[in-house]
């Protein structure tokens, strides 16, 4: 703090060294003070200036303490109207009032966005709600067409506005997910076989298998919300892969004892020059800009979804020869840190 104020007062420090210097030209000059005591004058001047000049420092200091002090301890704009300082001075109580004035109206708009964003997600909560009834009426028209190739033609493209539905239910969500979770032992091999069967139309069209290992494993997390972190990696996977492949999936652990999922395909894969921004919001890439099928939200979803969860998401991946993705789950003490949360 010394430093920063040294650094706004130097035109104080270079005002007295250049009053200091005429000064001194001036009694050197000057034959009527010959006999007074240059260095004497100095010193004088000095002691009194840098008196002055720490008295200064508490006194303007001791405002500007006060209000970095109110502003560390809390965010919340209620605790920063009340411990926020009075001022000392008239400026510094004119200053204060300003700042109040701004943060009071800053908190009226703040309030006013919040309405707007829970009653545009209650809009859009019951639109997704809307949709699903005559979604769920298409479905059951496709299960009883006569013509299997329509049928199976059909289911593919249902699925895909029901991927398209549900990232948009989640994404909805996301902003009250610490409300909406219930961490339990899940059984990945369970979650893994019902997600693998809401892609069977697709994985059929593409003639896509699944090579399934070491599922028999359990970790501590949040059934729905993993549900929907292994859908959009599946979605992914299955989108990217050539026909006639494998999507390869498999559970261990590492020397710790965390849980690794790897979700892997041998499909187009992602570029180097991608791969540090695919979980960014909407960022579909070189390949999502050659199919008006991408949306860039999935992984960003599914990202985030993971990080509430404490979920490690890792990916790999070398253009045209594939992508595999990895899920590291918290041991059972770190779920002690996400509860508190």
């Amino acid at each position: 703090m010394f430093i920063l104020y040294i650094k706004e007062r130097k035109s104080w420090i270079l005002y007295f060294i250049i009053l200091q210097i005429w000064l001194n030209l001036i009694l050197t000059l000057d034959v009527a003070f010959m006999e007074i005591s240059l260095q004497y004058i100095n010193f004088i001047n000095m002691t009194a200036f840098i008196l002055f000049f720490i008295w200064r420092y508490f006194q303007e200091t001791k405002y500007i303490k006060a209000l970095v002090s109110s502003l560390d301890n809390e965010k919340d704009l209620d605790f920063i109207l009340e411990s926020f300082p009075d001022g000392y001075s008239s400026f510094e109580k004119t200053l204060s009032n300003t700042v109040a004035e701004l943060v009071l109206v800053a908190k009226e708009e703040l309030n006013e966005l919040k309405v707007e964003h829970l009653e545009e997600n209650d809009h859009t909560l019951a639109w997704i709600h809307e949709v699903k009834t005559p979604l769920t009426s298409m479905k059951l028209m496709i299960d009883s067409l006569d013509d299997r190739g329509a049928q199976k033609k059909l289911e593919v493209e249902w699925l895909r506005i029901h991927l398209l539905l549900d990232q948009q239910l989640h994404n909805t969500r996301l902003s009250t997910i610490e409300k909406d979770y219930m961490i339990e032992e899940v059984d990945i091999k369970k979650i893994l076989h019902i997600e693998i069967k809401e892609f069977q139309a697709w994985c059929m069209q593409k003639n896509i298998g699944f090579d399934l290992e070491n599922l028999e494993v359990k970790v501590m997390s949040d059934q729905k919300w993993l549900a929907f972190i292994v859908r959009q990696i599946i979605s992914n996977a299955v989108k990217y892969s050539h026909v006639d492949s494998e999507i390869h999936i498999q559970a261990n652990m590492d020397d710790i004892g965390h849980v690794i999922l790897k979700i892997g395909d041998t499909g187009i894969g992602i570029s180097q020059a991608d791969l540090p921004r695919i979980f960014e919001k909407a960022f579909t890439g070189t390949i999502g800009r050659q199919t008006t099928a991408s949306t860039g939200m999935g992984l960003y979803l599914a990202k985030n979804v993971a990080e509430q969860l404490g979920i490690h998401v890792f990916v790999s991946s070398t253009s045209g020869e594939g992508s595999t993705f990895s899920l590291q789950f918290p041991l059972k003490n770190e779920i002690v840190k996400i509860l508190g949360r």
